[in-house]
């Protein structure tokens, strides 16, 4: 305990250098703790990106390219014959969707989705939503729940009726005070019957980009029939959407693709690359041989994203932990120096009595108690870091326990390390030169 005291005694005698040792230990202890806050954070956010996505799900998207006379079969040669003929290649179609599911082995739900941007009015109440053709197979694929009311039944989905799901956000807008079902809403040009409302959802931004997640919450959702019968099918083609080029030729560059988006949930994980190789197969057959769609799998990105996470966040856990090897060493130089400056005191106390290990261990006490106390110091400040970093960049943080126990155990243990060399220098000291050293 005398021991104790006398390290104790010698770290507050010392104030400003015991603050600069700790230095290192301070900020690699601090770099630790945030890096595996941001490191934890993003692997929270593929796990919550995976379940917005959707298990063992593949996801198809036209590909819309605007090509000269693209609105017709063919296009007249220069002498006005019709020898240059151009073949008409279909887009996404939601007989795709259907023959996918028939045709192809393992493939559990087929979810077929067309998007549009349009106004939503009501009661005198106008706002842009979402709008939405799906089939009850989407609800299934992305875990939806209905918070109230029910969901679109056989004869609806077939006969293409007027009814829709809201988002809650559409909900909060125009149905503020009132139950919406069983209410109107007007979309576009059609007037359609609420049946039911969805449970909040969030999405992030990066997941409804770069994954194909559609926004939840702002959307109506009806029949994709009732969209393709009641509002628009771009597969179409009629005189309007027709321009003439004043050569004898048709062009347009108007989307043909029926559909925006088609996803296939495959029952079985492991043959989820094998699957889409077969899907693609498929599709440039009933495509007139073209590849004007692209196939996705999200959870394959997901987890490739996971893996350079993992490695991104090891480089940054190696290099914080190589500040706390350099704090460590600081610690050394510092002792060793304090060791050559207390040669008198040191051979005082052996004078007096004391055994290398009393000389050993005050040493050693005084390197741990400087490192113990530099990492409760970084642990603060790792946690004060990580939340600052949430704030100004938006990077979500997640402080573990775990990584406040493994940084601070380190720290301690670095002090008893580099702390070990000065403590047996001091003892190694002969009393008698260490009382004549001025």
């Amino acid at each position: 305990m005398h021991n104790l005291n006398s390290a104790i005694e010698a770290v507050f005698a010392n104030k400003f250098r015991s603050i600069l040792t700790a230095l290192g230990i301070i900020f690699g202890v601090a770099a630790v703790i945030a890096m595996m806050a941001i490191g934890n954070g993003a692997q929270q956010e593929i796990l919550e990106q995976i379940k917005m996505v959707g298990v063992n799900n593949i996801v198809i998207t036209p590909i819309i390219e605007k090509d000269e006379n693209d609105g017709t079969a063919e296009a007249e040669s220069e002498n006005g014959s019709a020898g240059n003929r151009k073949k008409y290649i279909p887009g996404l179609t939601l007989q795709d969707a259907e023959s996918l599911q028939q045709v192809i082995p393992g493939i559990g739900l087929v979810s077929p989705e067309v998007v549009y941007n349009a106004f939503a009015v009501t009661a005198g109440t106008r706002s842009q939503v979402k709008f939405s053709g799906v089939t009850p197979a989407f609800f299934e694929v992305f875990s939806l729940d209905l918070m109230q009311g029910e969901m679109f039944s056989h004869y609806q989905i077939e006969n293409g009726q007027p009814v829709c799901i809201i988002g809650p956000e559409v909900r909060a807008k125009f149905f503020k005070k009132e139950s919406p079902l069983g209410k109107r809403l007007k979309c576009g040009d059609v007037w359609l019957e609420v049946i039911g409302v969805l449970k909040s959802r969030e999405v992030s931004q990066s997941a409804s980009k770069e994954l194909g997640v559609s926004e939840f919450n702002n959307s109506v959702f009806v029949p994709v029939k009732t969209i393709l019968m009641r509002y628009r099918d771009r597969s179409l083609i009629t005189q309007a959407m027709l321009m003439n080029t004043g050569d004898g030729q048709a062009t347009t560059s108007q989307n043909r693709n029926q559909l925006d988006k088609i996803i296939l949930q495959v029952t079985d994980s492991e043959k989820m690359t094998a699957t889409a190789a077969v899907v693609k197969r498929v599709l440039k057959r009933r495509h007139a041989g073209e590849e004007n769609f692209e196939i996705k799998i999200p959870e394959l990105l997901l987890k490739q994203e996971q893996r350079t996470k993992d490695i991104f966040n090891i480089v940054l856990g190696a290099i914080a932990s190589i500040s706390l090897i350099v704090g460590g060493i600081g610690i050394m130089n510092i002792m060793l120096a304090s060791v050559m400056e207390r040669i008198r005191e040191i051979g005082v106390r052996m004078a007096m009595g004391a055994r290398r290990t009393d000389i050993i261990f005050q040493f050693i006490a005084e390197a741990t108690l400087i490192s113990i106390t530099g990492g409760f110091i970084g642990v603060i400040l790792g946690v004060i870091l990580a939340k600052v970093i949430m704030q100004i960049t938006g990077i979500l943080t997640i402080i573990s326990m775990l990584s406040i126990v493994v940084s601070f155990g380190v720290s301690a243990t670095v002090g008893i390390v580099f702390g070990l060399m000065p403590a047996r220098k001091a003892a190694r000291q002969d009393p008698v030169t260490s009382l004549r050293h001025d």
